[in-house]
């Protein structure tokens, strides 16, 4: 993880929701793929913005298992339960690309914002939206085949034009057997959507891959708008 200082720290903080008065001890923080931004079971220190990226939401269940839950974007927060709440909720989160995210310490900043009406507003929506997007992944399940849903995922975890997730996970966060998962990569690699080079994928027709995965998305921003 990288802090940036001085101007290039200077300029990711000219353009952000966060009023004037919260920027002298803001960070802007930069994370590779696989770093962990917050490890399970550690609480998080910042309320993270996230300007650029994208990351994994994990969870380690009692029996040992590791899921994939969710995706964080550009534009989402990290820790914003852990702010409005005395409770540690955020799980493992770990970035899929390279990542810069805005950070501002919670023990200076956590009673500023929960007085800052704007902030709590622009919160509240984005709550909203979150919500409602978990509530669609569960129903996309059901409503959509596979051939959709894996597009979307994989333009989700792609870096610079690779895809390289574990199958077990995708199986699992798709919940789909692990024989139809590899029926339906065989057949975006016999469309040529994807390249197989070694244990990756290498996205070779981004616009058909886009093409299916904005039948889910579609359906997202429906769905928003109806809340």
């Amino acid at each position: 993880m990288e802090i940036y200082k001085g101007d290039k720290r200077l300029n990711y903080l000219q353009d952000h929701l966060f009023s004037i008065s919260v920027t002298e001890f803001m960070e802007v923080h930069e994370y590779q793929r696989d770093e962990w931004i917050i490890k399970e079971g550690l609480r998080p220190d910042f309320l993270y913005y996230v300007i650029e990226g994208k990351a994994k939401i994990y969870v380690t269940h009692q029996n040992g298992k590791v899921s994939l839950i969710n995706f964080i974007n550009a534009n989402d927060y990290i820790g914003e339960m852990e702010l409005l709440n005395d409770v540690y909720y955020t799980k493992g989160i770990q970035a899929s690309t390279k990542t810069i995210c805005l950070a501002l310490p919670f023990h200076r900043y956590r009673t500023q914002l929960l007085n800052d009406v704007t902030f709590l507003r622009e919160l509240t929506k984005f709550l909203s939206v979150k919500s409602t997007h978990m509530a669609t992944k569960y129903t996309q399940s059901l409503a959509f085949p596979l051939e959709n849903r894996l597009a979307d995922f994989i333009l989700q975890t792609a870096d610079q034009g690779i895809y390289k997730e574990k199958h077990v996970t995708v199986c699992d966060y798709l919940g789909v057997s692990y024989r139809h998962l590899l029926h339906v990569l065989n057949q975006f690699c016999d469309k040529h959507y994807l390249q197989k080079v070694g244990r990756e994928y290498h996205i070779i027709k981004l616009d058909k891959l886009q093409e299916l995965a904005e039948v889910l998305r579609t359906a997202d921003v429906v769905n928003t708008r109806q809340v």
